[in-house]
């Protein structure tokens, strides 16, 4: 039998380092969620440098000098920080390896997963590839390589990233999130009655999952939408 689920989603981009560390944060929070069987995580696009030409010649100390105005001192050091915060989370961030890459491909794979009940797992190998193992996300080669892992088809993956099947569906994302005020991801809303912003630690996660929950399955109405705010990065892809 079939259960309506409680719908949780998720606007982030692979390219965002406080994405990776608020999902995991809400990923060790669903699983000891006693309820998470009767929860539905929708991850939804969001582009921090949608024109970004992919350049593996550069590295991020050279993107974040380019692309933000920062010092080589500067840029190194907010690398530090975050990879420092990625770690204290479970992830081994190696910023040396890091393939500064347009994400739009990647999103596409993403809504590709969707169609076939693997979106979770797609997110996940697609971060992992960004941020630990330095792949190029915007390489139709690696992402038919990372599709496979989570078992999607080669054939299919080739015709997504040629046709550019989900460019529509990448779209209304981000038409979405700025009708719903998204400023920053990793953005994840509960049940369109909490939000939570930012890279939040596992207990927030756990106390929003617990509350919208237990109101969901009330089917009790709140007066507003309600945001915590936390650690994120912004529309112009500024990370703090």
């Amino acid at each position: 039998m079939e259960f309506e689920k409680m719908k949780v989603e998720i606007w982030s981009d692979i390219m965002c380092p406080f994405c990776y560390i608020g999902k995991r944060n809400f990923d060790k929070a669903l699983e000891q969620f006693s309820h998470r069987d009767r929860v539905e995580v929708i991850w939804k696009s969001f582009a921090l440098s949608p024109n970004l030409q992919t350049d593996t010649s550069i590295n991020s100390v050279d993107f974040l000098q380019e692309y933000k105005g920062m010092s080589a001192s500067q840029a190194k050091e907010a690398l530090a920080n975050v990879t420092g915060m990625a770690k204290a989370s479970g992830l081994e961030y190696n910023y040396d390896k890091v393939v500064v890459a347009n994400t739009r491909n990647a999103h596409q794979m993403i809504h590709l997963a969707a169609q076939k009940g693997l979106q979770n797992e797609m997110k996940e190998r697609l971060l992992k590839a960004y941020f630990i193992d330095g792949l190029n996300v915007d390489d139709v080669d690696t992402l038919i390589g990372l599709g496979q892992e989570v078992g999607l088809k080669v054939d299919e993956i080739r015709i997504t990233l040629k046709e550019k099947q989900f460019a529509a569906y990448i779209e209304q994302d981000v038409a979405e999130a700025k009708a719903i005020g998204v400023n920053g991801v990793p953005f994840f809303v509960f049940d369109r009655k909490y939000a939570v912003s930012g890279a939040q630690p596992e207990k927030q996660f756990s106390n929003v999952l617990s509350k919208a929950y237990t109101e969901w399955y009330g089917k009790q109405e709140i007066a507003q939408f309600e945001v915590l705010e936390g650690q994120s990065c912004d529309a112009s892809g500024n990370c703090d």
